[in-house]
């Protein structure tokens, strides 16, 4: 038992939970902003599990993928690939079974619901990873429309189309992945550096790399401002998400004009606060209103 257990804990950790989960948290955002009139809970779980499915799939094959760099940086080299803990076809196995399932139980759902599900899919595995990682710096932005997806796929289950609030929270997901991802590069740039993979900081310098994360913070915040008041979201919850971009945007700010790793470290924790808190004020405020 102890031995399935610890394999299971593996088969776990190659899904990177916490961000599978914030992702899979703005899924049902973008669901229930749209104020869907037939929403059900059967719906709400089939959006939870093919969701999570495709997401953690998609993780589970980047890392994968990325096993040689992961094995070339100390943050990354006790991952179970790299260590040597998992077979490398077991592991691929595990991604393919969990992406196929994650897409196909989608296409079930809804199809537009699933185009959104298998694009985030398709540029988080093929375009980011696979094509873009080891290239170019630039290959965020193709990760950040990865990570956009989830959001305007549970919208467009909610609406059954494409439409302005869609955009903007995509938009509010796509600018706020470089607060997080560039934070992280900055702190880990001679890691990535001695792995091969192109980073802005090591590419562009720090301080043009914290020039285009503050930036990209403004935009990410005045984007989710713009959908939370269009979603029409009670005021006391729409006077925390000021407040809390607020919070967001002064550190980023603060971090262009102030160097220090201590500050950068609070910035990307709060980043990933601030976004989970986002979502979660959109779901109360429309289940309250």
């Amino acid at each position: 038992m102890n031995k399935i257990l610890t394999r299971l804990r593996m088969y776990w950790s190659l899904t990177k939970s916490l961000q599978t989960g914030l992702l899979l948290v703005t899924g049902l955002a973008g669901y229930f902003s749209a104020r869907c009139p037939w929403h059900s809970n059967e719906l709400v779980a089939l959006l939870g599990v093919t969701m999570f499915l495709a997401i953690a799939g998609s993780t589970v094959l980047n890392m994968v993928w990325d096993r040689d760099i992961d094995a070339k940086m100390a943050r990354t080299c006790w991952r179970p690939l790299p260590a040597g803990r998992i077979n490398v076809t077991e592991a691929a196995a595990l991604g393919i079974t969990m992406s196929v399932l994650g897409i196909g139980g989608a296409w079930l759902v809804q199809p537009l619901y699933s185009a959104f599900i298998f694009a985030g899919w398709f540029f988080d595995v093929v375009v980011y990873t696979m094509w873009l990682k080891r290239r170019t710096p630039w290959s965020i932005l193709w990760g950040g429309i990865a990570g956009a997806m989830p959001i305007l796929a549970g919208r467009a289950l909610g609406t059954g189309t494409i439409d302005a609030i869609g955009m903007l929270l995509a938009l509010a997901i796509l600018f706020w992945i470089p607060t997080h991802i560039l934070t992280f590069g900055i702190k880990y740039a001679e890691q990535y550096r001695a792995a091969g993979v192109p980073i802005l900081p090591n590419t562009y310098g720090e301080w043009i790399t914290r020039m285009l994360l503050g930036l990209s913070t403004a935009l990410a915040v005045v984007a989710m401002l713009l959908a939370a008041w269009h979603i029409r979201i009670p005021w006391n919850y729409f006077h925390i998400a000021l407040w809390l971009g607020g919070a967001l945007l002064g550190a980023a700010l603060l971090s262009v004009v102030r160097q220090s790793p201590r500050l950068n470290f609070v910035l990307y924790k709060f980043a990933s606060l601030y976004m989970l808190g986002a979502m979660i004020l959109i779901m109360l405020g429309v289940l309250e209103s």
